[in-house]
């Protein structure tokens, strides 16, 4: 099933760079975050690749309708899709944005896909095989680093660091400090580009579903604050906080205390 879902990915980020050199007007929405057309383009993509691929399967998407829990309860299994992660990098043509599609079974994800449409980058994982890196010619696998203190990577979101970031800084010494946008952040984790990525500024479920596929099968972890296997489905879409590191997870959440 993986090959299908990065097939549907790549299929939205195509829609989504049809549209890439056009001037937006972007709306905002209840939270007065931005929504384009090519965030509604890329879920159309995906909504009817999605079905076809198994009908069966309910689909919670950011730009879709959002069920009510009564409802939602009752699934086993459903995808869960960001269509434009990253809206606002899109606008501003950083290229660093991102298409999510994950799988989720029992409110743990057990596939994730991430695709850079611009830096033609796909990040997969599925449970139990891995997770893997492909653009162009390459093709890895991903593992996340060693633990080593005196030679810590902190990635931080340019546009959504929150006080807590700048707590768990001063508790290092030297750190280098990456900065990406999107779920390109988790990837640097997944990838043994750095060690940690703390997220103290509220994201919602399709923000961190397929990133933490590819976070768990490298090796790593996303966990909440208070060092729980981040779930999903929960009746309040909206996340904690949520810690993502490789090595040393009782280290990192005693940082950020």
């Amino acid at each position: 099933m993986i090959n299908d879902v990065i097939a549907i990915a790549r299929q939205a980020g195509q829609a989504i760079l049809d549209l890439y050199d056009q001037p937006h007007a972007p709306d905002l929405k209840a939270d007065q975050s931005p929504v384009t057309v090519a965030d509604h383009a890329a879920h159309q993509v995906i909504a009817q690749g999605l079905m076809a691929l198994d009908a069966s399967i309910p689909l919670l998407s950011e730009e879709g309708a959002h069920l009510p829990y009564t409802e939602r309860r009752q699934w086993s299994q459903h995808w869960c899709v960001d269509p434009l992660d990253g809206t606002k990098e899109f606008l501003k043509k950083t290229g660093s944005f991102t298409v999510n599609i994950a799988l989720i079974r029992d409110q743990r994800p057990i596939l994730g896909v991430i695709y850079a449409p611009v830096l033609d980058q796909i990040y997969c994982a599925e449970i139990g095989q891995g997770a893997f890196y492909h653009h162009g010619q390459t093709h890895q696998r991903l593992q996340v680093k060693a633990f080593d203190p005196a030679a810590i990577a902190v990635v931080a979101s340019a546009d959504h660091a929150g006080p807590g970031v700048q707590r768990l800084l001063s508790k290092l010494e030297q750190p280098t400090l990456k900065s990406m946008g999107s779920s390109l952040k988790f990837c640097l984790v997944a990838s043994g580009e750095a060690d940690v990525y703390y997220r103290d500024i509220p994201t919602f479920e399709w923000d961190t579903a397929a990133a933490q596929c590819v976070v768990e099968e490298a090796g790593g972890q996303v966990l909440t604050e208070d060092g729980q296997p981040l779930q999903y489905n929960k009746e309040n879409l909206r996340n904690p906080g949520i810690l993502t590191c490789g090595n040393r997870p009782e280290f990192w959440l005693e940082c950020i205390k």
